[in-house]
């Protein structure tokens, strides 16, 4: 039924020319959307998907470990998922790629209550661990952060599944988790639920890579056009939201009208929205990645951190970043103006 729900907003906002298009659903690793999903709202509305002669849906899914799964088996032709699994799974999920980086810098990290006795991550021992799934890229990262500060991650801590945004910050006020491993948006979500946090020191991860478009290799040599047009529209709707932040949420929620919560007013969501997307942005310029093109792939920064999960036991073996990313698509994809997009993000008018 959401599903269907999803597919008929796309229809009803576009109109009789959308019918035509083929709907493509995008793996979307959390089970909730949110104001990340902002740029693919606005280049679907801005039009920028229409001569490839497709609409986007983002398909929600419990985490990354499950949109690569996904991918690998076929169920789904791409997903905006982190690298972590995708390297777990290797070889099994050969021929994998990341061909689009989104963010640049690393969205994970491990957080407490503002008023917790922990303060370095070497203090987490014999703690529970809040993940919102057990197939987030989040529980993967704490098992690597708490190897590095010494600690066993599978006898010295626990996990516990706590969802996301409001169930997760009811799940810190009850007091059945000590820490978090969730990232930056459901923080800021987490905040936004009146539950104040700290974050740890995550300086080992903050310079990684971390959620990029994924397909498999097959995919982005047979339906390249497809993968491209994809790519370089959420390349161009990252610069819109980068520019017009408010603007971009509202045509977030007037193209998908589930990103507001039930009895939520408008107002309030787009606040709440502005305080998510805030703690998203940073990760999107290309400074962060030290790269010159969108979506680009800095391979030492990824292989750095391939080196980082090998050297704390999450990958059994080393993975080189060419075998899991690729940059062959990226000057296709840079094919567009961006001074144009700043330009219509300024003068844009709901």
């Amino acid at each position: 039924m959401r599903r269907w729900l999803i597919a008929l907003a796309v229809m009803l906002a576009f109109g009789p020319a959308a019918r035509a298009q083929t709907v493509l659903m995008v793996g979307w690793c959390a089970a909730n959307i949110t104001s990340a999903a902002a740029p693919l709202a606005v280049a679907q509305t801005m039009g920028w998907f229409d001569a490839a002669g497709f609409v986007v849906e983002p398909y929600p899914m419990d985490g990354s470990k499950d949109c690569i799964a996904a991918v690998a088996a076929g169920s789904l032709s791409y997903a905006l998922a982190s690298i972590e699994p995708l390297a777990v799974l290797e070889p099994e999920a050969a021929g994998l790629r990341v061909f689009y980086t989104a963010y640049q810098d690393n969205i994970y990290g491990l957080a407490v209550p503002e008023d917790s006795p922990i303060h370095a991550i070497a203090d987490l021992r014999g703690k529970r661990i809040g993940v919102a799934s057990m197939a987030s890229g989040g529980m993967i990262v704490a098992r690597a952060l708490v190897a590095g500060a010494g600690l066993d991650p599978d006898h010295d801590i626990s996990f516990v599944e706590i969802g996301e945004g409001a169930q997760a910050a009811a799940a810190v006020a009850r007091g059945e988790v000590d820490a978090l491993s969730l990232y930056d948006v459901q923080y800021a979500l987490v905040r936004n639920a009146g539950e104040p946090l700290r974050m740890l020191d995550n300086a080992a991860i903050a310079r990684f890579p971390s959620n990029g478009f994924v397909a498999t290799g097959s995919t982005i040599a047979g339906r390249r056009d497809e993968a491209v047009a994809l790519a370089r529209g959420y390349a161009m709707g990252t610069i819109f939201t980068l520019t017009n932040p408010q603007a971009a949420i509202r045509i977030m929620h007037a193209l998908w009208p589930q990103t507001v919560p039930d009895g939520m007013n408008e107002a309030t969501a787009l606040r709440d929205d502005l305080l998510t997307l805030d703690a998203r942005m940073p990760r999107w310029p290309l400074a962060a990645g030290g790269v010159s093109q969108w979506g680009e792939s800095s391979l030492v920064n990824y292989d750095a951190y391939l080196n980082f999960l090998f050297r704390n036991g999450v990958l059994k073996a080393p993975v080189a970043a060419a075998d899991v990313v690729t940059n062959e698509l990226i000057p296709a994809i840079n094919d567009f103006d961006a001074a144009r997009i700043v330009a219509q993000a300024k003068a844009y008018k709901p």
